[in-house]
């Protein structure tokens, strides 16, 4: 906890985004600087509680209160060694989690919660700052050899937890870049690429070996990673996305976010994207079907391309302004949420589906016809309130449906799940061969960072168990 009466004494403050006039016409990070001493009066609203439902609210279970209580002390040294000892990447969580430990922070029943996720990200960026995060390398080293498939924050987290355990570990990445979607998902404007950077520089000094370019069961066989490492990891994530199956969609001009979204990373990178496949919102009508946090990163970049004009649908009805009854605290509360990129414009609506795009009789998308539809789960369309809207581009941000069969699932071939994850359960992360484990979204389905980095850990636990066992 923080001050005994602090919660009664300071109200809660977090640092202000940048005028959207301003942030428009960049893609650096939303969020303005917040002062230490800020910091320290939000974590002296850390109220002594007697049962931290804040834990049980985060997926890696960080000790909230005890950092809370060591930054309102100015102890910030000892605070980042007790965020380290639950959570790898707290630079990552601190600034693209949702933060669910705050929805279930016992302050929030009937006040504002404590601002953890603002306390986490300072403490880790002050500590970078500070040159308080070094390489932690093993006294021993075992000898074994662990593959691990997909460098996204699940793989992050089982790579250095298993270098930090002795064992020689490769990370396999299938793009260009180490990251996964937080390399070519997440927008600069949300978390900036040298954040990932300074992180694989310790991870380097640790033992862990990157290699980029590198799809598993396409560039390189399964076979070789079964012949060469005594355990392998799969954390390749979910990628396939879930399509809109309904006439016109083979129109030119419709596409996936995570077609469109990795392009303009690319571009802040430094490289080129060929002209051949370029997707740009510059000077277009779009709309984006989808009302997560995929499809808000869709509007911040067609923002930031100046699109001339945004629409954002989505199926689901609209939620209401504050906790809905149904999800009462300390569970995530079903409500209406505004990200940064709902603030810079376009229209958002609700309750509409989509049943068919047509042409300019070239062959490409012109125009979108919809319809209101009635609630979850049936969706049932609401007669006379068919609509037809002009477009350019259409952006398909409706999440995903699990991880893609095609290669190492395949070619392995992994028993699933229900849902079409790879099978393991959560005591040991096997999946149904031995030796080779499974953690994130692979496993779990489309989540969130703080999840990924959790299942992470969890697997490489259970991989450390099995090599020494």
């Amino acid at each position: 906890m923080g001050k005994v009466t602090g919660f009664m004494e300071y109200t809660r403050e977090v640092p202000a985004r940048r005028p959207v006039t301003e942030r428009v016409n960049d893609y650096f990070e939303v969020y303005q600087d917040f002062p230490l001493e800020k910091v320290q009066t939000q974590g002296a609203r850390c109220m002594d509680c007697g049962i931290p439902f804040c834990h049980t609210g985060c997926p890696v279970n960080n000790i909230i209160p005890d950092w809370n209580d060591l930054v309102y002390k100015g102890r910030w040294r000892e605070a980042i060694r007790v965020l380290h000892s639950t959570n790898n990447f707290p630079e990552f969580t601190g600034r693209i989690c949702p933060a669910p430990c705050e929805a279930a922070c016992v302050l929030a029943i009937n006040e504002p919660a404590v601002a953890i996720k603002t306390i986490e990200r300072t403490i880790v960026d002050h500590a970078f700052e500070q040159g308080w995060i070094h390489p932690e390398l093993p006294a021993v080293r075992s000898g074994r050899k662990v593959a691990v498939v997909g460098s996204g924050p699940a793989g992050m987290a089982a790579a250095q937890q298993l270098a930090r355990a002795g064992h020689a570990v490769t990370l396999f990445e299938k793009t260009d870049r180490i990251g996964g979607l937080l390399r070519y998902g997440i927008p600069d404007f949300k978390m900036e690429k040298h954040i990932i950077d300074r992180r694989m520089d310790q991870m380097a000094a640790e033992g862990v070996e990157f290699v980029t370019n590198a799809g598993i069961g396409t560039k390189i066989p399964v076979s070789d990673l079964r012949r060469d490492y005594d355990a392998i990891v799969l954390a390749m994530g979910a990628e396939h996305p879930r399509d809109l199956p309904v006439p016109g969609r083979e129109l030119n001009g419709i596409h996936f976010a995570m077609d469109f979204l990795p392009q303009q990373n690319k571009r802040i990178a430094g490289d080129n994207v060929p002209k051949q496949g370029e997707i740009l919102a510059t000077g277009k009508k779009v709309v984006i079907i989808g009302g997560g946090d995929t499809g808000a990163d869709c509007l911040g970049t067609s923002h930031r391309q100046k699109a001339a004009e945004i629409h954002q649908f989505e199926i689901m009805p609209m939620p209401p302004l504050d906790r809905a009854q149904s999800t009462p605290w300390p569970l995530w509360p079903l409500m209406l949420r505004q990200e940064s990129s709902h603030e810079e414009g376009g229209q958002r609506e609700w309750a509409v589906a989509t049943t068919k795009f047509s042409s300019d009789g070239k062959g490409n998308v012109k125009q979108l016809h919809g319809i209101r539809v009635g609630p979850a789960p049936k969706f049932e369309p609401i007669a006379g309130s068919e609509f037809t809207i002009d477009v350019d581009l259409v952006l398909l941000a409706m999440g995903f449906t699990g991880p893609v069969k095609s290669g190492v699932i395949e070619d392995l071939d992994l028993k699933l799940d229900a849902r079409g994850n790879i099978a393991a359960n959560e005591q040991d992360y096997q999946t149904s061969i031995p030796g080779v484990f499974v953690a994130g979204d692979a496993r779990r389905g489309q989540s969130l960072v703080v999840w990924a980095i959790a299942e992470g850990r969890k697997a490489a636990e259970s991989v450390n168990r099995f090599l020494r066992g």
